[in-house]
């Protein structure tokens, strides 16, 4: 049942939890609000607690010390630790899938053997276990090859080989640990962001991430430079084929094998001639997709994600505004290899000032004078609402061209395709 107070702990450090707590203080239901570990970004919004966020049973003992109503898991670290499991055995409601659940982002092969077996479209694969089989694998597939690490990578840890060469280096990279070795799909990526719980799954929103660190969707893949929200190219027919023929048939096998899912599952679509194809999938918000996602969402998020975590999944239909919202990345000069820490930051205040625009800290730190520093990584969020996508993205460079922070760097070109299409 809904609360008149509802006293939040939310876990996690980076861009996503700053717009979760950003999101989670608007909301007329939040009481106490807390964050481990938090930043100075969440740090407007919430109390930050120096604990371990993947350590269950101080999560547990946090949570009953500060009469916690309901504790929202941000990354999926915590999850795959089994800090939702613990919560619910405590009787704290948590919106997070279990252990068991968080397989799906913990292990690639434990979701492409389910796709294989519950027909779920996707592209075709092999699991290999060692280097030598993993090159003779290679045998089996054209170029461009897929090659991914099968545990938790933070949004990497995924090698898109153009050659044979790179293909090889990328195997020998992974010092023989398990991949998954899978065909390219041809086609445009989209994010599709579902609530589900157990067998039930709604639409929650779309999203289209940009991995490539340059230009052109060119370099390195990161943990994600920008996003924009919707993605028109995920068309409503394409998003109802994709609830029907991939999340859905996910969440109903998760349910029959007793690992009901509960929480957010974001599936990552490749969109191609044949349909939707799922990619991979997340047990959380995306990365920076949920900076763009969450300043869309009208009502209260805290009653969402609260009705959820009780087991009341779409007693709180969730709302959407209708308008365009874009993400833009600033990260460290270096990032993503060895990035600079410790460069300044200023003018967050200057960007809030364009209308629509709100500044997330991803990889801030205070110094002892109170200066803003760059952890290293992505460090900002700079995201802008506007009735277009254009409109958007115009007023998020303008809050990027207000910030200071000469040890970082972004791409210009968030939002490309789509605004190619439109132009």
């Amino acid at each position: 049942m809904s609360r008149s107070s509802i006293n939040i702990l939310l876990l996690g450090s980076g861009g996503r939890e700053d717009a979760l707590a950003w999101g989670l203080r608007q909301s007329p239901r939040c009481g106490t609000l807390l964050a481990a570990p938090g930043n100075p970004g969440i740090a407007r919004w919430a109390t930050c607690l120096a604990i371990d966020p993947a350590d269950p049973e101080k999560v547990v003992a946090t949570a009953r010390e500060r009469n916690i109503d309901l504790v929202v898991v941000g990354p999926e670290a915590p999850l795959v630790a089994g800090v939702a499991d613990a919560c619910r055995a405590a009787g704290i409601a948590v919106f997070g899938p279990s252990a068991a659940a968080a397989m799906l982002e913990g292990s690639k092969g434990f979701t492409k053997d389910l796709c294989l077996a519950e027909g779920i479209p996707t592209a075709r694969f092999v699991r290999v276990e060692e280097t030598e089989a993993s090159l003779a694998a290679l045998d089996g597939f054209g170029i461009p090859v897929v090659i991914k690490a099968d545990g938790l990578a933070a949004g990497k840890g995924v090698t898109v080989a153009m050659t044979r060469d790179e293909a090889e280096e990328a195997i020998r990279a992974a010092n023989g640990g398990p991949l998954v070795i899978e065909e390219f799909l041809e086609g445009e990526e989209a994010s599709l962001f579902a609530l589900v719980d157990g067998g039930k799954a709604i639409p929650l929103a779309s999203a289209q991430d940009h991995k490539r660190v340059g230009e052109g969707d060119t370099g390195p893949n990161t943990g994600g430079m920008g996003a924009y929200s919707p993605a028109p190219v995920l068309t409503p027919e394409l998003e109802a084929r994709a609830m029907a023929e991939i999340v859905t048939p996910t969440a109903l096998a998760m349910a029959r094998a007793g690992t009901p899912f509960s929480g957010l599952l974001y599936a990552g679509l490749m969109l191609t001639a044949e349909g939707p194809k799922l990619i991979e999938y997340n047990v959380r918000f995306g990365d920076p997709e949920c900076e763009a996602i969450v300043p869309r969402l009208k009502g209260d998020l805290a009653e969402l994600l609260l009705s959820v975590a009780e087991g009341r999944l779409g007693e709180v239909p969730p709302e959407l505004s209708d308008q365009h919202s874009m993400t833009v990345i600033l990260a460290a000069e270096g990032y993503p290899g060895t990035p600079r820490k410790g460069g300044t930051i200023d003018g967050i205040e200057a960007a809030e000032r364009v209308p629509g625009v709100t500044v997330f800290h991803a990889g801030t730190a205070r110094h002892g004078s109170g200066a803003l520093l760059s952890a290293g990584g992505r460090v900002l969020a700079v995201t802008a609402l506007g009735d277009t996508l254009a409109e958007a993205k115009a007023r998020a460079y303008q809050g990027v061209d207000a910030i200071d922070f000469a040890d970082g760097f972004h791409r210009r070109d968030i939002g490309w395709r789509e605004l190619e299409r439109q132009s």
